[in-house]
Parts: structure tokens; C-alpha cells; sequence
């Protein structure tokens, strides 16, 4: 009973249907950020005219979201969460401005890598949401959150693909100071103070890392399926702009974009998933979203047209999403008192299966074309089913909220 009034007590106030909603504009407002260059790329070489450099910017930004979920997540079990969230925000607006008036692309790739390390906030969010949810809706309330990181990562690409095919890509990294600065102050407006949930010192819970990875074999599948099928998401995304420029389509920036409003449809999965874990359990909404994820590839790589890629968008995105949300259901179970540091793990996992998925799918562009590209996501995407299936034995406890 004691730990029961201690964990309720650090975790502070709840917070009621309208301020998960505004956790879940605000997460996707940051996530977003990741994701904008990703439609822009022919529109930075052509200014810079240093393919090599220019194709490795949402590589860079993979690698600084990874870099910020390591390093910084943790602080969510040490501070107040939300004061956390809010310097973050400012910090992101900041390293926008340094992307926006990059002189160089390599500039540029480091500012990404800035940009990719604050973004990381959508990651604070998330276990905050699960901390002030009853056991009983935690993969909804997760699931809810995760809509809005949805909405933002592929509405992103939409309103990054127009305002830079229309003002330039520069202005959309201006664009993207006062929506951080507007994140920032929703979080300000709406969140509850959150005392830590850890005594521990910030060394401390650094070196807890291993011990946790070592002491949940659920956190190391979940983490494993999660990178891998994150690589399959990410190998489309990072080369679909200049597949869609090329001489099969002649399509511009603009019309990649668009593809974000087709995978938005994919946000209802996000909620959807969450439901089903709580009633189902999360074991079978992962394995339907791996399942998915495969059929996505091989509509991809069979059939060469827009229609395919419109409905492989959709099924692509239902299996990621569902998928996560199920897997982070999974990790949030395993201690109620270090949820920001197995998220930790798990993100910075799957955001490094992202870079994976970003550098693969550039160079198999490079020397294969797109089907090397769809091999190269099936793959991956088989890689997690198998993993899935070495851990099949693998039993989450729930530790109390």
C-alpha cells in the first residue's frame, strides 16, 4: 500500500480528456519537426548542389532523435516533467532557427542533428500520458497520444512538401519556430506539475539503463520488432520524394507531401490498437502489425503505380502505428517508476532501427532503384516477425501504477 501512495503521489494530478488531447497536439507539433526535409530533399541539393551531403540531412535528424531520446528521456523520471517539456520546446524553436539560415549543407546536417536531439519532447509526453492514466485505459490513453505523433509525422511531410515546393524549404523551417513556441505554451497552459518519480542522481539512472535492458527480456524483443519494423517505416519515407521526382512519375515536392494526408488515415490505428491491447493484449496487435507491414512492401514492390503506393501508405502506416502502440503497452507494464528511462530504451532503439532504415534505403536507391528499396523494406519487416517469434515465450509482468 505504501508504494501504491508513493508512485500515486509522485505522479500528481490526473488530467482529463482535454488535456491528453492537447499532450497529443503538442507531441505531434514536435515530432513533426523530424520529418519536414524528408519532402525537401531535392529542393536542398538543388540549392546546395552536394547530393551526398543534402541525402544524409534526414539521416542526421534520425540520429539526433535517437542521441536526445538517450540522453535526455531519462531526465523524465529525475525532474518535473513538465517543466522539462517546456524548455524543450524552447530549445527545439532555437535549433529551428539554426536550420532555417544554414549557409551550407553541412550546416544544415548538423543543425538537423540539433533539431532531431530537441524533438525528442514528443517522447517526454508520451510516458507522462501513461504515468496519469488508470491501468485499466493505459493503451488508449497511449494510443490517443501516439494519434497525435502520427498526425504529426505524416501531416508534416503535407505541409512541408507544399510550403516548400511553393516558398522554399527555408521557410518551412521558419514555419516550424512558432509551432514549437505554440507547443510550448499549450504544455505551459494544460499540464500538471509531475514530481520525480526517481530518487536517483542523472548518473544514476543513466547506468539503471543496463540494468533494466538486462532485466526485461520483454524490453529487449519489444525494442528489437519496434527498430526493425521502424527501418521498413522509414526506407519508404526517406526516398519517396525522389522516387515520385523520378522519370516513372515526374512529380514534385508537393505531390510527396500529399502522400502524409494519405497515410493520415492511419491515425485511427494509434486509438484503435490501444483498445484492442487492452482487451486483447498487446502480443496480438504487434503481431498484426508486423503482418501488415509485409503485405505494404510487397503492394509497393509488385505494383508500380500511384494506386499502389496510396494503398500500400495506408496499410504501411495502420501496421507501424499499431504496432508501436502495442509495444510501448508492453514496456510501460514492467516498472511504473522508470517509464521515461524504458522508453529510454525502447525509442532510442527504434529511432536508431530509423537511421538504419534512412542509410539502407538511400543506398539501395543509389544502386538498385526502387525495388532495392522494396527489398531492402521487407527485409527489415521479416527480420521483426522472426524476432517476434524468438521471443514468443516472453511473459510481461505489470507492475502496479
Amino acid at each position: 500500500m505504501t508504494t501504491i501512495r508513493m508512485n500515486a503521489d509522485a505522479a500528481g494530478a490526473a488530467i482529463g480528456k482535454g488535456g491528453l488531447l492537447s499532450m497529443a497536439v503538442a507531441a505531434g507539433l514536435a515530432v513533426a519537426n523530424i520529418y519536414y526535409n524528408q519532402p525537401m530533399l531535392g529542393l536542398i541539393e538543388a540549392e546546395f548542389g552536394q547530393a551526398a551531403a543534402a541525402g544524409i540531412v534526414p539521416t542526421a535528424t534520425q540520429l539526433g532523435y535517437a542521441l536526445g531520446l538517450f540522453l535526455l528521456l531519462p531526465l523524465g523520471d529525475l525532474v518535473d516533467r513538465r517543466r522539462l517539456i517546456i524548455v524543450q520546446f524552447v530549445i527545439l524553436a532555437a535549433s529551428l532557427v539554426l536550420a532555417a539560415t544554414a549557409p551550407s549543407a553541412l550546416l544544415l546536417v548538423g543543425a538537423s542533428l540539433v533539431v532531431g536531439a530537441s524533438a525528442t519532447v514528443a517522447q517526454q509526453i508520451v510516458p507522462f500520458a501513461a504515468a496519469l492514466a488508470a491501468p485499466e485505459k493505459r493503451g488508449a490513453t497511449i494510443g490517443l497520444v501516439m494519434a497525435g505523433v502520427l498526425s504529426g509525422i505524416l501531416l508534416s511531410r503535407t505541409l512541408s512538401g507544399f510550403v516548400g515546393e511553393y516558398a522554399g524549404w527555408r521557410e518551412m523551417f521558419w514555419i516550424g519556430v512558432p509551432l514549437a513556441l505554440s507547443g510550448a505554451g499549450l504544455m505551459f497552459a494544460t499540464l500538471p506539475r509531475h514530481r520525480a518519480m526517481s530518487p536517483l542522481s542523472y548518473p544514476q539512472a543513466m547506468r539503471s539503463l543496463v540494468a533494466l535492458w538486462k532485466r526485461h527480456p520483454a524490453l529487449r524483443v519489444a525494442t528489437f520488432v519496434q527498430a526493425m519494423l521502424f527501418a521498413s517505416f522509414t526506407a519508404f519515407w526517406t526516398v519517396l520524394a525522389l522516387y515520385l521526382q523520378g522519370p516513372s512519375f515526374g512529380l514534385g515536392a508537393d505531390i510527396a507531401g500529399l502522400f502524409g494526408l494519405v497515410g493520415a488515415i492511419g491515425i485511427v490505428a494509434a486509438p484503435l490498437a490501444g483498445r484492442i491491447a487492452d482487451r486483447r493484449g498487446p502480443h496480438f496487435v504487434v503481431w498484426a502489425g508486423a503482418i501488415l507491414t509485409v503485405l505494404a512492401w510487397f503492394v509497393f514492390g509488385l505494383w508500380a503505380s500511384i494506386a499502389a503506393l496510396v494503398i500500400g501508405v495506408i496499410v504501411l502506416d495502420f501496421g507501424i502505428q499499431s504496432a508501436l502502440v502495442s509495444n510501448q503497452h508492453l514496456i510501460f507494464a514492467l516498472d511504473a517508476n522508470a517509464r521515461s528511462r524504458l522508453n529510454t530504451i525502447f525509442m532510442t532503439g527504434m529511432f536508431l532501427g530509423g537511421s538504419l532504415g534512412s542509410a539502407g534505403s538511400a543506398f539501395a536507391w543509389a544502386h538498385g532503384g526502387w525495388p532495392a528499396v522494396s527489398a531492402l523494406g521487407v527485409a527489415f519487416a521479416i527480420i521483426a516477425i522472426l524476432a517476434r517469434v524468438a521471443g514468443q515465450r516472453v511473459r510481461t509482468p505489470i507492475s502496479m501504477p
